[in-house]
Order: structure tokens, then sequence, then C-alpha cells
């Protein structure tokens, strides 16, 4: 590593380990952007290294510390790693922070893990907000109730003069009470959309469980947060990303929707006052009700989508739902509780013959696609799609992706590295929780279940893996989802956990990443996928020091461990953006 010698550094790291997720193919800082690589080496372990920082970026990396005495300076601030490890800022690949801030701010329900504690917070929330004329929020998770359906009668207990409307933890769903029902004239009468299901007890009457496309039915109504408030909920979401070593993510729903704002213009804002600090991608929302005639709409978005650190060049689609609802879209029909076939297989959001002709024309007008595809027959739709794209339009570098993925036929593996798509998994999901042994696993039947979240398979078949968390849906902080992709089981203190606080055992374990692989997933990977891999991503001379440190090295220690490790500071173009309490 050259530098000029008068360079001393601004701030050096040193007295630790370094992973710098470099691998022979890394892009640097300058270089001219190459053809799409399907897969890149997969760095084994960090090195002992001291890095040092000047004017934002990576002055060097040095394996010698004889080889820092010409770049320390009387200026020069020194950070004591104690041991503990440097990497890449976590990018993370799939995430909601502008509707997670707001949800932080409203009647949140993650904290809580009993209908008891549901009850308790919203009756709280109600009581210290009297003047408010919708109780609104959410974080509720399906497990908690018995066959996953919240009822109205519940919330009626806590909150009958108000309406209430709480969705679940991933979005899927909503909580409402009669109140809200009654304002939105939802009786034994109204039938189900086309793309969702109201739950209802024997005789039609709503439970109070709206699925999908059903919840729009009440949320038409629910007063939109204020710029205010949707300001407000982006900046604190932002700065607990940084607590947990995020620096740069993709938002998987720029648009508006029930009880939320347009978020495109809250970022546009951020990032034209600099509150924005963080590096973004933003995926625009395909409205399912429409074709595409929507397209010139979101040519015009991306125009003046590009601000600061905001880029809104990603299209997203939501092919399909989830699996605990029955509305994740599969090849093969679902089980009842008896474990016999049911004849429902799911739902395909979009049209398939609509989809492959949007794709087309999508990725010919450069966006890059962000699809949503939990289930085999979805992620299959979404793979036909792409196939006939590069057929038409040749191959680029759209860096097309698709995010879930519970479940690929494995005729289906070899085709993410032949369409040249990523698997943007969001590994905190697969473990054994009960969502997962109470609400999918008998419906989906033992030979099904054994598929789902092939990560590894996935890698063995040559397809690019990034990461993601899909926070408010779960756990925004990556050190717990690399926990699970290594160790196939949750940290015992992470939310999903066990009640009891003890290790479940590995879900389908043939199917764990490497740490190297899951860190470089979350790093190297997430950073390519963002079209950031020639600024950020890896710890390189040149690039951008957007970095992390953590207290310790994960990759010395037992991998049942990993989830223990805590961020110390977080830095952006070499400048701390979090440094945790002492």
């Amino acid at each position: 590593m050259a530098h000029h010698p008068h360079q001393t550094a601004e701030l050096v790291f040193r007295g630790g380990s370094v992973f710098t997720a470099a691998t022979p193919t890394s892009t640097r800082a300058g270089a001219s952007p190459a053809a799409p690589v399907p897969t890149a080496p997969v760095p084994a372990a960090p090195v002992p290294a001291a890095v040092a920082v000047r004017d934002g970026r990576i002055l060097a990396v040095v394996r010698d510390e004889s080889e820092l005495r010409d770049l320390v300076g009387p200026a020069t601030e020194v950070v004591d790693l104690q041991g503990g490890l440097l990497a890449p800022g976590f990018q993370d690949a799939h995430v909601h922070p502008a509707v997670a801030g707001v949800q932080m701010l409203r009647c949140d329900l993650a904290g809580q893990r009993s209908i008891e504690g549901y009850l308790a917070t919203v009756a709280a929330y109600a009581a210290a907000h009297p003047d408010a004329a919708w109780i609104r929020g959410g974080g509720w998770s399906m497990d908690v109730f018995p066959d996953g359906i919240p009822t109205r009668t519940m919330l009626d207990s806590v909150v009958p003069d108000r309406p209430v409307l709480l969705t679940n933890r991933d979005g899927h769903g909503a909580w409402v009470n009669s109140r809200a029902l009654e304002l939105a004239g939802v009786d034994r009468r109204t039938p189900d959309p086309a793309d969702g299901r109201i739950e209802r007890e024997p005789d039609g009457t709503p439970v109070g469980t709206l699925q999908e496309g059903a919840m729009n039915l009440v949320g038409d109504l629910v007063p939109v947060a204020t710029a205010e408030e949707a300001r407000a909920g982006l900046l604190v979401a932002q700065q607990h990303l940084f607590s947990l070593g995020v620096t740069a993510w993709q938002d998987a729903m720029i648009g508006a929707f029930p009880g939320n704002p347009d978020n495109f213009s809250v970022y546009v804002d951020a990032a034209r006052e600099g509150a924005l600090r963080a590096r973004v991608v933003g995926a625009l929302w395909w409205d399912r009700e429409r074709g595409v005639e929507q397209i010139p709409d979101l040519l015009e978005r991306r125009l003046h989508g590009r601000v600061g650190r905001f880029d809104a060049t990603t299209v997203k689609i939501m092919q399909d739902g989830i699996a605990e609802n029955f509305t994740a879209s599969m090849l093969e029909p679902y089980l009842d509780g008896c474990g016999c076939a049911t004849a429902n297989s799911g739902l395909s959001f979009v049209d398939p013959a609509v989809l492959r002709e949007a794709v087309r024309q999508l990725d010919a007008l450069g966006f890059q696609l962000h699809f949503h595809a939990l289930g085999d027959r979805a992620v299959r739709e979404v793979l036909d799609a792409l196939e006939l794209a590069r057929a038409a339009n040749g191959a680029n570098d759209n860096r097309h992706h698709l995010a879930h993925l519970q479940l690929v036929h494995p005729d289906d593996l070899k085709r993410f590295a032949e369409v040249g798509a990523a698997a943007n998994i969001q590994a905190l999901w697969a473990a054994h929780e009960p969502q997962m042994d109470e609400l999918t696993i008998p419906y989906l039947g033992a030979e099904r279940a054994a598929l789902q979240y092939p990560f590894g398979d996935l890698a063995r078949a040559g397809a690019r893996l990034v990461a993601g968390s899909d926070w408010s849906v779960s756990s925004p902080n990556p050190l717990w989802g690399i926990h699970v992709a290594v160790n196939r089981a949750v940290p015992v203190d992470a939310p999903n956990a066990a009640t009891d606080r003890r290790p479940r055992r590995p879900f389908y374990p043939e199917q764990a990443l490497t740490l190297g692989q899951a860190f470089t997933a979350y790093t190297a990977g997430s950073a390519w996928v963002n079209h950031l891999d020639q600024e950020t991503g890896t710890v390189e001379p040149g690039k951008c020091a957007d970095l992390v440190v953590l207290d310790r090295d994960p990759f010395a220690g037992p991998p049942e461990e990993i989830g223990a490790a805590k961020v110390r500071m977080t830095f952006i173009d070499g400048r701390p953006v979090h440094v945790a309490d002492s």
C-alpha cells in the first residue's frame, strides 16, 4: 500500500482484527465498473491489521504496525479496537425504516410477547393519548394468538370507544376493534377483496383480523401521519440503525400506505437538507391494482428521486404474501390441520403475464427490480419473468434481486446465477420459533418444510447472496441475522427466541452459511445490490470510511456466541454517527 509521505491519517484503528470483505473480484473506488459477476470468492476470516483514514476515505490497510509510523501524526485520533473487530458498515438490503420509525413513535407492540402485554400497551397508549381519534401502531406477532388470529373483542376490552388499527410485525395483517369495523362498514356481508381475506366467525361476522389487501378496508380511513411525524420517524429509525452498525440500506417500500404519508418526499426532503446521513436506495412501490400504464409515473419519480444520499432507482414488486396466513404463492396446495391438501395454493398478487411484460419494460428502462417472492411459485414466476427480460434486453448491470425466499424449488436454485439475480435473504427467520413451528410447518408438511430458507443451496448453486432484516417485521440487528445464518437458531436474547430463553435445535442445519459468507452478504453483497460497491462495502484503500467497530471478533469465538457481539462505534465517511455508552 503506497501513500504520500506527507499524508498523515486523521483517524487510525488499531489493536484488533479487520474483516475487509475484499476479494480478488472487488471493484476498487475509481475503477470502471466491470460486467456483473454472478459470484465472488468469499473471504474466510479477518486479518490482524490497522486501518488509516483521511478525508473520509480509507488511506491504508497495514498488516505490520511499523508501517503506521509515517501515518500517525500529532493530530491523528487513534481508536483502540481492544481486541474487537473492524468491518465495513453493514448494509440492509431490505428494510422499512420510514415505516418502522413511525411505529416506534406510536403504539409499539414489538417489545411484548403475550396477549396481556399487548393489551396493556394499547390501554396505556390510549390513556396517554386521550385526544387521538385513532389508536395506531403495530408489531404484534401471530404466534401469540390462537391460530394466529387476534379478535376485535380483545381490543374492545381496552378501547371500546375509539377505532384501533394495529398491523402485525410482518405488515401482512391488521388487528382492528369493533369501532374500526363499524366506521369502515365492514360486516358479514362485506366480500373479501381479490388480494386479501377477512377472518370471520362461523356466521360470517368479521373476527377482527384483516389479511393482506383486506387491511385497506379499514386502513383507508386511518388519518395519515403528519409530515413532522414521518420525518421524526425516519430520523429515529436512522439513529437506531446506526446503533446496530448499519450505514446504508435499501428501503423496500417507497410510496403512500394506509396511515403513513408518501415516504418518497420524506426521504427527498431529508436528503436535500443533509439530515439523511446514511446511503439509501429507494424501491418505488409497484401498484398491483394497475399495470404497465404506471411506468411513466415511476420514471417521473426516479427523475426527481436522486437527491443527496437518496437514490430512488429501484422498483419493488410484491408477487405474493406470507405462508402463515396462506397467501404465499405455492406450487402445491397448503395442508389443513389434519395434513390433507386444501384447495388453496396462495395468491400471485401480479398476474404472471402482467409481471412478465412489466419486468421486460422496467428492465429495458434501467430500473433495478426488487421482488417480494416468498413461496416457490412466486419465486418461479419472478425467475421466468427475469429470464424472458434477459432474452429480450440482453444482460445488463441492473442487479435485480428476490427477497425472502422462504421456499425455493430445487430446480430453480441454479437459475439465480443464470439470470444474474441476487438472493436477498432475511436470515433471522430461518429458525425454529413458535410462528414457524405452529403456523407454518404443519401447513407445509415435513417434506416441503425441509426446503425452507435454502441459503446454503443457493450459495452452492452460484447465487450472489445479499442480506436484509425486513425491519419492522423483525429485528434490524445484523449480528442476530448473521448468527442465525450460521447457527440456524436464534440467539437466546433475540425477540423471536423461545420464551424460556433456552436454545432450540438447529433449523435444517445443512443450509447454514459460514461466518465469512454471512458477513460478506451483509457488507460487500448488499453494497453490490445497492450499486454502492465502488465506494463502500469493503475495507480497502480509496473506499469511503463507512465502518463498524464490534466489541469482539465473532470469528475468534464459538459460533453460538456470534449474536452476543455488540456495536461499539459506527462511522460514515470517517465520522462517528454512533458511539455506545461505556
